[in-house]
């Protein structure tokens, strides 16, 4: 009986083990505000603003991204490789992405005022290339 509580006892410790390395080795982010506790976080994700932010909302984050925030919003000037399609929709999603890396992404770095969400779908299209967290 001994020796039968003994590989038990081992089974139990080995399951346990195994089970916070793979706890420990999935990578993380801070849960969103909306309090997206225990959801699966992707392994790259991007910053964008909502499809239903109000545009006045979306205008304003976006100047304060370009301006304050420290983004670079170059390539969503005229003639840039995002400035097409030319959108407030994507744009303001291009100056969010590049806050969010710049500033340790997490999801305190991609809200403004409710009208950004984290994404792991791609948004990059044609020759605009958002880089994602990864």
């Amino acid at each position: 009986m001994s020796s039968l509580l003994r590989l038990l006892f081992i089974s139990i410790i080995t399951t346990i083990t195994i089970h916070f390395k793979i706890v420990d080795s999935q990578p993380s982010i801070p849960p969103p505000s909306d309090g997206g506790v225990g959801q699966f976080v992707p392994s790259e994700f991007w910053c964008v603003a909502k499809n239903n932010a109000d545009d006045a909302v979306l205008q304003s984050a976006m100047d304060w991204a370009c301006g304050q925030g420290g983004a670079d919003c170059r390539p969503i000037q005229s003639g840039g490789p995002c400035f097409e399609p030319n959108s407030l929709q994507v744009h303001a999603s291009f100056a969010f992405n590049d806050y969010f890396l710049k500033n340790g992404p997490s999801s305190q770095s991609c809200d403004f005022g409710g009208a950004a969400a984290l994404t792991s779908l791609n948004p990059s299209s044609g020759s605009c290339v958002l880089p994602s967290s990864n």
